[in-house]
């Protein structure tokens, strides 16, 4: 795989439409797509960080360090001349400087969601286990809905990571590489959503099944996770309205965090958005 082969990356918010993206990509035969996290971004990661620092990074030149870093992707995905690697991560959106160096040509698909309704199907899937197994909140702070929300949105929780590094980017230098891709657009107008997407990443034209949509890589991995369900899509894409069950000081916290529909927002970055 060159710098030159079509590549790009799935990032942005948890429970916002990623599962859900890159399933319906995956159709397409010549596109690779993760259903879920791949173990690719910090493989990278750990790589590039072996050979800058430390007793071995007068070793390598810069071309050497580009073709192992490529390498890691070509050989986990191993995809066909005329095929399309989608990779998903958390991380991609903190190393887009590393992206824009390996594969000048790639995209960032960004999937993103009003906070209020992603802190809701957290919410809904760490209580529907009633022992409260999941590790997506540390045991101690499991007991009230306070405590779990408070660590979903700190630092280190799944949603407050995302969302801080989401913002340094949508800000940042290489923001003109992202797409940020709205859940509401792509639960109400999945084919247009897709269409505009393949324009975007310059991919090949094809009719997605928007009423069998499958995804049947993940069970293993949630269930590692103690959250099962994380990654499971129902099989026809449609918008599901539901009562949220937040409590109203987190709601009122939450209102107005859709930045990216703010057009102060949008004179300030050079990223693309399909909503």
């Amino acid at each position: 795989m060159t710098a030159s082969s079509p590549v790009h990356f799935i990032s942005g918010l948890p429970r916002a439409g990623s599962t859900l993206l890159a399933a319906l990509l995956s159709q397409n035969p010549k596109v690779l797509a993760h259903g879920r996290i791949s173990p690719v971004a910090p493989m990278i990661i750990r790589l590039s960080g072996l050979m800058a620092e430390g007793e071995y990074a007068s070793d390598f030149s810069e071309e050497q360090r580009k073709r192992l870093l490529r390498g890691v992707l070509d050989d986990y995905y191993h995809p066909q001349p005329d095929q399309i690697v989608l990779d998903t991560s958390r991380e991609w959106c903190t190393r887009l400087a590393l992206i824009n160096r390996l594969y000048p040509k790639a995209r960032v698909i960004c999937c993103v969601r009003d906070p209020v309704w992603i802190l809701d199907s957290l919410e809904r899937l760490i209580v529907r286990d009633p022992i409260l197994s999941s590790r997506l909140v540390p045991i101690t702070q499991r007991s009230t809905q306070h405590d779990r929300l408070d660590h979903l949105l700190s630092r280190e929780g799944v949603f407050g990571y995302a969302w801080r590094v989401l913002m340094e980017a949508f800000h940042g230098p290489f923001a003109d590489k992202l797409i940020l891709v709205d859940y509401q657009a792509l639960a109400t107008s999945p084919r247009q959503t897709l269409e505009k997407l393949t324009r975007c990443l310059g991919l090949p034209v094809y009719s997605y099944d928007l009423n069998n949509v499958t995804n049947r890589d993940a069970e293993a991995f949630d269930s590692l996770l103690g959250t099962p369900d994380l990654h499971r899509i129902r099989p026809v894409v449609s918008h599901e309205r539901r009562h949220c069950i937040l409590p109203p000081d987190i709601i009122a916290r939450m209102q107005g965090g859709m930045f990216w529909r703010e057009v102060s927002h949008h004179l300030q970055s050079k990223a693309q958005i399909i909503a």
